[in-house]
């Protein structure tokens, strides 16, 4: 009897943490770049001596939807779209070390700093965060050369300060971090990109689908339900079970 009472808490429990993972997705729907997170359930035997006999269910929210989202147009320069689902933006997390995202809504603090809408620093190809000077016009090219027309310059040429890090890599090579944001294993190189890699004036939208998310969400509400119930018939199986146990 006990059995079906773990074997139930355990689908029960694996439905919650699907439920967060759908949560955080709907949570998401409207952040720059933002990739779905991925769930997913399997069956795992109780290891021990004895008939295997108890299969548990096994939980996990792991990996991430890589594909693209649709393409909105703002006009901003400071705005841009990455040119294919295997090029991320080099941005440094809170302790220094090198990151990828897509959310690639930058913007200057009032030190200078090119950082993109979630505070994180922009670096360039160098690995070095991006800063810049004074300007009265900016414009970032496709290959993700950054340049000004500087301050005071009237009708003054326009120059090259920086050119914002992306890198070329699998996805599937990628591990999605607390932060929301994605690393390589330490034995990986990202590949600086080249050519055409970036549209200027354009953002990715989420790749999270609301309608097919509440659907998701609606199924595993039925499952944790379905669940509950073999964990109330289980415990009301073994009352009786008591009780006629006492009446002998």
């Amino acid at each position: 009897m006990d059995k079906a009472l773990y074997v139930a808490m355990t689908g029960a429990q694996a439905s919650l943490r699907a439920q967060a993972a759908v949560s955080h997705n709907l949570a998401n729907v409207g952040t720059t770049g933002f990739k779905a997170l991925l769930h997913a359930t399997e069956a795992f035997a109780s290891p021990g001596e004895g008939v295997k006999s108890r299969t548990y269910t096994m939980g996990d929210i792991g990996g991430f939807d890589a594909t693209g989202g649709s393409l909105q147009t703002t006009g901003n320069p400071l705005d841009f779209a990455l040119n294919g689902a295997d090029l991320w933006m080099a941005v440094g997390d809170k302790g220094g070390k090198t990151a990828y995202t897509r959310a690639t809504d930058l913007k200057l603090d009032a030190t200078g700093r090119l950082t993109n809408g979630r505070g994180q620093p922009v670096l360039d190809d160098s690995g070095a965060p991006i800063a810049i000077p004074p300007f009265q016009s900016l414009s970032i090219g496709g290959d993700g050369t950054v340049s000004i027309v500087p301050q005071g310059e009237a009708g003054g040429q326009a120059q090259n300060v920086a050119r914002i890090g992306v890198v070329q890599t699998d996805p599937t090579k990628l591990s999605r971090g607390e932060d929301g944001l994605f690393r390589l294993p330490e034995e990986e190189t990202a590949t600086q990109a080249t050519g055409n890699v970036l549209m200027s004036g354009v953002l990715e939208s989420s790749n999270v689908n609301p309608t097919e998310q509440l659907v998701q969400m609606i199924s595993l509400s039925r499952q944790f339900e379905m669940n509950l119930k073999v964990i109330r018939s289980g415990d009301e199986n073994a009352q009786a079970s008591n009780a006629l146990l006492r009446a002998r």
